[in-house]
């Protein structure tokens, strides 16, 4: 998608609560992949890299990833009632589907089909994640770091995370400020070589 094309905004409050019910139905162990989709290619309320930027803030802060994300888009827009109005779209409708199918899943959760759906929409979900986290990748094509340092910033992280089994903690204290302070060196650098420019 163009990064040029002017970019839409939430018509309403209602707008927002509307979208995020929607976005929120559609997600099964994890909505990342949904809402890069929503947001990014069809609403066209950021471009790719303003998504990663906000998904990065979102994963840093306590809490739930997408929580952080809608209320970060809502509170953008409309300020606190587009905040919570997000909110409550992200949580009200799944919150009901998930009560009726806690009830309805209890009685089945035993039978060796309900863990392999349960197993299968796993596998569904990791792959839906891997793919979106693909198509993200040209948004760091401006990433002031640089693709080489985004690129060695993942595969330490993935290494010390998944195969090393350090705890996460430790991980964004290292490695995360390492990142972040050559993200400062690279932005310094950026807007005294822009001051310099006549």
């Amino acid at each position: 998608m163009p990064e040029e094309l002017p970019l839409n905004r939430p018509k309403s409050k209602t707008d927002l609560f509307v979208s995020f019910t929607l976005l929120a139905l559609q997600g099964f162990g994890g909505v990342l992949a949904v809402v890069q989709r929503e947001v990014v290619e069809r609403k066209r309320w950021m471009t790719p890299a303003q998504f990663v930027e906000d998904w990065a803030v979102a994963q840093i802060l306590p809490g739930p990833n997408v929580i952080n994300f809608c209320l970060i888009i809502g509170g953008r827009y409309f300020g606190l009632r587009g905040a919570l109005a997000a909110l409550a779209g992200m949580l009200a409708a799944p919150t009901a589907v998930l009560l009726v199918l806690a009830l309805a899943f209890g009685s089945v959760s035993d039978q060796a089909w309900a863990q392999g759906a349960l197993r299968g929409m796993g596998a569904v979900a990791a792959g839906m994640i891997a793919a979106t986290g693909i198509k993200l990748i040209t948004a760091l094509k401006s990433n002031p770091m640089g693709i080489a340092v985004c690129t060695a910033v993942m595969l330490s992280t993935f290494i010390g995370v998944s195969l090393l089994r350090w705890p996460l903690m430790w991980v964004l204290l290292g490695i995360g400020s390492l990142a972040c302070g050559w993200a400062y060196v690279q932005l310094t650098r950026q807007a005294n070589a822009t001051k310099a420019t006549p």
